[in-house]
């Protein structure tokens, strides 16, 4: 299951991060900007309870998140869309997942992962700018579970049907937000119209 989040905000965000011409620090902001506004949708009907609170005034009925958020990014291009979630759940704790993409095969290849243990009874939020063939988010998501964690969202910036296609057949019940699906992967498995290469442009690298 998959959102698409078309909030004219996020429209207009998603257009001035794909132009060539926005350098690597304008498009740092743009992904924390994007992705805050994806989160903010992603967790509107997360579990909450009441607390009270002491305003100057008198005491007020509040509410608050009821369980741990876990935020993982897939490095390394996932790095660029910390921020954006820390800034609206600043209590949550942060987990890695390590894969990069073989140049022959355009599979997975995974190095590193470390999560709290919160991940196993918390929410778990992955997040990666691109989501293109699927195989990292899936790669992800099998890391995840085989840690033991059971409630996992995904949070990319722009995807397209063939990697929604794979994350569905493979993970149903985890849902994506996305502020784009893009028309289909090219001959090379990248994303068109896309955004270009988001971890070389989040980081001013070059191939």
């Amino acid at each position: 299951m998959h959102y698409q989040i078309d909030h004219p905000c996020v429209q207009l965000k998603l257009a001035l991060i794909r132009d060539v011409g926005t350098g690597h620090k304008k498009f740092r902001e743009l992904a924390t900007e994007i992705t805050e506004f994806l989160c903010y949708e992603a967790l509107k009907n997360i579990n909450t309870r009441e607390v009270e609170v002491e305003t100057p005034i008198e005491t007020a009925t509040c509410r608050k998140i009821d369980h741990d958020i876990v935020v993982v990014p897939v490095l390394r291009a996932g790095v660029g869309m910390l921020e954006g979630i820390l800034e609206l759940v600043p209590t949550a704790r942060v987990g890695f997942v390590g894969l990069y993409r073989d140049e022959e095969t355009k599979e997975p290849v995974a190095y590193y992962e470390r999560f709290p243990p919160q991940a196993k009874t918390g929410t778990c939020i992955i997040i990666d700018p691109m989501l293109a063939t699927g195989g990292s988010t899936v790669a992800a998501i099998d890391q995840l579970k085989a840690y033991g964690a059971k409630d996992i969202i995904v949070i990319c910036i722009v995807t397209c049907p063939e990697g929604l296609q794979l994350v569905g057949e493979k993970h149903p019940e985890v849902p994506v937000y996305t502020a784009s699906i893009d028309r289909k992967l090219n001959e090379n498995k990248y994303i068109v119209p896309g955004l270009g290469d988001a971890g070389d442009r989040l980081f001013g690298t070059s191939h």
